[in-house]
């Protein structure tokens, strides 16, 4: 099954919400399975991240983003919880001496 079909497929379910095995065959995009397997492919080989980089770029190139209204995913950066607590530093300055009473 040619790679963009496939893609045609795996959007289809995706847009209307189905699950793969509904896939109507009759569209031409194979089966929900065919599309399943090439988009778990594509998914491990970070077809899709690089996409989204490309897309990103080639927009904000022709001013097409308004970065005024962009928000972070909390789900890929890391929270610091609380107040940062202080590193003990140890003393560099010499001790005093042990007690010989």
């Amino acid at each position: 099954m040619p790679d963009r079909l496939c893609l045609q497929g795996i959007l289809f379910v995706l847009h209307n919400d189905i699950a793969w095995q509904l896939l109507p065959v009759e569209l031409g995009f194979g089966s929900g399975q065919t599309c399943w397997r090439r988009l778990d492919r594509w998914q491990k080989a970070g077809v899709f991240d690089q996409l989204h980089q490309v897309l990103l770029a080639e927009l904000n190139a022709a001013g097409e983003l308004d970065w005024s209204r962009a928000c972070v995913d909390g789900s890929h950066i890391r929270a610091k919880k609380g107040v940062p607590t202080p590193v003990r530093r140890r003393s560099t300055g010499a001790r005093p001496a042990a007690s010989t009473t």
